[in-house]
């Protein structure tokens, strides 16, 4: 609000903000596992229920939680919550999908410093209700699930000729081997963020100046009725 009561600038809210686009393909957020588990679709799948799964449920435990973690410890206490439901997901693969969990190896324990669990328990879940927190959960994990498998359905069928290990192309055409190593996962990025931003692009903008440029205005026009009144 302007001293003199005359009109409020709207101030950007982040938060806002964080909760638009997609948390890989947008926001740019996780990339690191995205771009390591997603060599193939059933990787890609695995490596996203698993992510989904953890952020749901500890978005709902921290929610339940807000008003009684402290705020001097509450980033402890989101990674606490997390790691739990972590090494529950974990054992889980480790018992019924074995093949998945040998595949994804490490990538499984580092979901509990996934910048994606933590920002949202932290933006999101510690502010909110229940119900708010697991909706936001459930599009992050579905956003998040839906580029790992775009992207590993993209290199495991120029790669290999399959598609979720079915056989497409294989023993036909010759796949581009280097998509099936870390190479291929960058050019396969940045080819789906090329794409979403084509499309996307005269959809939202977003305010950078944070109002110094409606201020400014402001300034002139109140000067110049200054000058009338005189």
């Amino acid at each position: 609000m302007l001293s003199n009561g005359r009109k409020e600038i709207k101030t950007i809210d982040t938060n806002e903000w964080s909760n638009k686009g997609n948390p890989v393909l947008v926001l740019l957020l996780g990339c690191c596992s995205a771009l390591a588990t997603s060599s193939s679709a059933i990787n890609g799948l695995g490596m996203g229920v698993s992510f989904s799964v953890v952020m749901i449920l500890s978005n709902i435990v921290i929610s339940l939680l807000r008003k009684v973690i402290p705020d001097n410890v509450r980033i402890p206490c989101y990674i606490v919550v997390i790691a739990g439901f972590v090494t529950v997901v974990q054992l889980m693969l480790q018992a019924y999908v074995p093949s998945i969990y040998k595949s994804l190896g490490l990538f499984i324990p580092l979901i509990v410093v996934n910048c994606i669990i933590l920002g949202r328990a932290e933006m999101f879940a510690n502010k909110n209700t229940v119900l708010d927190s697991a909706l936001d959960g459930i599009g992050m994990g579905l956003g998040y699930t839906g580029a790992l498998v775009v992207m590993g359905m993209i290199r495991e069928f120029i790669g290999s000729g399959t598609l979720f290990n079915i056989p497409i192309l294989a023993g036909k055409i010759d796949g581009v081997a280097i998509f099936n190593l870390a190479p291929g996962g960058f050019f396969t990025f940045a080819i789906l963020v090329a794409a979403v931003n084509f499309i996307t692009r005269d959809k939202e903008r977003k305010v950078r100046d944070f109002g110094e440029e409606e201020i400014t205005i402001l300034g002139a026009k109140e000067e110049n009725e200054e000058k009338k009144g005189a």
